[in-house]
């Protein structure tokens, strides 16, 4: 955080926004060449097996992500909004929740079931990332740990190409794609009510300061994963001993 802004005058509502909004343009991974390629339809089966295996396990943090988050809230009316976010990925026991529907575009890919959920496989920079996220909603201030949920003000256009050039590039996918179908709505829901949340209670300069940071560091994590994904499946394709290897004749289409 920049030291001045202890000093320097509230931003307004509006204007704490738009700091939020241009962090999202700057550095969200929607700019990351590995989704470019996949919008291009330039990927191959087996980097699209890598990409879905290793994804897993950030899909699979982000209800204890959430529980954590809840956990450290006194405000009851806080609690009933969040906990939302947990059914959405783990399901009612009843209808399945987005880390049951990530496993079925996982399988969609042509992995098996176990393989995924055992996250044995997955790029030690992507545990380290994943991890990243658990420790800032955990050890930094509540407002930062909410603030970095923002990522979801700007996945809804994301994943709306995605869908599209998905099943334009990669038709055999089609099946996988109820994950998105959900998040089309669910995302700005909870953007609306995390934002509406931080710009409230980040009370000072120095606090608007924090949140940005926070929503700044979460992107980071986000390019990181993507990172790890492009130099071990794409360029120079270098998995690490133990990650993920796809079969050669999977590596293209």
């Amino acid at each position: 955080m920049n030291p001045a802004a202890v000093t320097q005058e509230l931003l307004t509502a509006a204007e704490l926004e738009t700091r939020l909004r241009a962090v999202g343009e700057e550095r969200y991974h929607h700019r990351h060449p590995f989704h470019q390629l996949m919008h291009e339809g330039s990927l191959g089966r087996g980097q699209l097996q890598a990409w879905a295996l290793n994804r897993y396990y950030y899909q699979s943090i982000i209800p204890i992500k959430d529980a954590i988050i809840l956990s450290r809230s006194d405000d009851s009316a806080f609690r009933r909004a969040w906990r939302r976010r947990i059914v959405d990925h783990d399901g009612d026991g009843t209808r399945p929740g987005g880390i049951e529907k990530w496993i079925t575009l996982a399988q969609a890919t042509g992995l098996d079931r176990e393989r995924v959920m055992s996250t044995r496989e997955i790029l030690p920079a992507v545990r380290y990332a994943v991890d990243a996220y658990l420790h800032l909603v955990s050890r930094r201030s509540f407002l930062e740990a909410v603030a970095s949920s923002l990522t979801e003000m700007f996945s809804r256009d994301l994943i709306s190409l995605r869908v599209d050039r998905l099943r334009q590039h990669y038709p055999w996918l089609s099946d996988g794609l109820t994950y998105f179908d959900a998040r089309l709505t669910q995302a700005p829901e909870d953007a609306k009510f995390a934002l509406a949340w931080v710009t409230r209670r980040a009370g000072t300069r120095a606090e608007q300061e924090l949140a940005i940071a926070a929503l700044r560091a979460k992107c980071d994590i986000l390019w990181a994963q993507l990172d790890s994904l492009y130099f071990s499946y794409v360029a120079p394709g270098w998995p690490p001993l133990g990650a993920f290897v796809p079969q050669l004749e999977t590596m293209t289409l």
